[in-house]
């Protein structure tokens, strides 16, 4: 049996959303993303970002773009020692490509994680700032965190998911692994 990780949404969640974000010069942590992260590093969790990122479908930008934002923000995120196992992306839009396994709420991009790291999904967090971003918990057996978003957190305490002001308050509620 592997270790949980916590499971974090990238536009939204960790960085301001301003839509299809392709420059990292635009890239700006949310308020207690970094104080969050770094204490859920202390405490040991494996930290990995899996985001839908339609914007390859569409035709806005490439996968260069895409890692360039994810160096922005671990460039950003150094200084408070956080350091992502990996990260994940969706480049579909089922309008576009057709539908697929890995958008979330798929199940797919988190179940490659764990194969590629030697995860146990029933025992890793999924935090996100939309339900589609926590709902993979309810398939795969973990916990799942909802941040203030676009979606009702009113509708995330029936099925079963915490809600937090942000990931500094997320962070003491998912606590150190096996807690």
């Amino acid at each position: 049996m592997g270790r949980g990780a916590v499971f974090l949404d990238r536009d939204g969640t960790l960085i301001e959303d301003p839509g299809y974000l392709s420059d990292p010069a635009r890239v700006l942590l949310l308020p207690g993303a970094a104080e969050g992260l770094a204490a859920l590093a202390r405490a040991g969790w494996p930290l990995i970002v899996v985001s839908n990122q339609s914007g390859l479908a569409r035709g806005l930008f490439g996968p260069a773009a895409i890692a360039a934002v994810m160096r922005r923000i671990e460039e950003l995120l150094a200084p408070h020692y956080v350091r992502f196992l990996a990260s994940y992306y969706c480049p579909h839009l089922p309008e576009i490509t057709g539908p697929c396994r890995c958008r979330k709420p798929g199940t797919e991009l988190f179940e490659r994680a764990a194969r590629e790291h030697g995860l146990d999904l029933a025992r890793s967090w999924f935090v996100g700032d939309r339900l589609r971003d926590v709902e993979p918990a309810l398939a795969l057996g973990g916990r799942g965190l909802l941040l203030p978003g676009e979606d009702n957190a009113g509708t995330a305490r029936p099925l079963g998911f915490l809600t937090a002001a942000d990931l500094r308050e997320a962070a003491g509620l998912i606590g150190a692994p096996g807690a």
